[in-house]
């Protein structure tokens, strides 16, 4: 194949491409979560719950058995405090990521993106669902009836 037949191919090749290079490098300090399609996920797309059980707001109560199957969103040694992300306190010592003071977990059911099959599980595990955008602040012009003819 000629050069020239080659190079027709580095546009199609750099769209190919360009998503993996496009994602943003994570820092350990940051949580490690991101919203899509209005619930909050981890970086691999699956579906991100909190547990009723959890009425502690300072620690997560899901231990032994239950962080088997529902994996914590664990925080790193130099993560910090972010907004609505706060930290929590483990049993066994390790920190944890929490919304609005809820620790985080995963089902361990979710394998791929977008899966979210923890959703209402015993009645107790639930999405993080986020609230919708607040619509513009910004005033609007409003709308002048028509000049129906004749003059002021």
């Amino acid at each position: 194949m000629s050069v020239s037949r080659s190079l027709r191919f580095l546009p199609l090749l750099a769209l190919v491409l360009a998503p993996a290079f496009a994602r943003a490098e994570v820092s350990p300090s940051d949580p490690p979560i991101r919203q899509r399609e209005g619930i909050l996920v981890d970086l691999k797309g699956r579906g991100i719950y909190t547990y009723d059980g959890d009425y502690d707001r300072a620690k997560s109560l899901c231990n032994n058995q239950c962080r088997l199957l529902w994996p914590p969103i664990f925080a790193s040694d130099e993560a910090k405090p972010k907004g609505q992300f706060t930290i929590v306190s483990r049993e066994d010592g390790r920190k944890q990521w929490a919304y609005k003071g809820k620790p985080l977990y995963r089902w361990v059911s979710d394998q791929k993106r977008g899966d979210a099959g923890g959703e209402g599980i015993m009645g107790v595990w639930h999405l993080v669902h986020l609230p919708p955008p607040i619509p513009s602040l910004t005033p609007q012009p409003t709308p002048t009836p028509a000049n129906k003819g004749g003059s002021f």
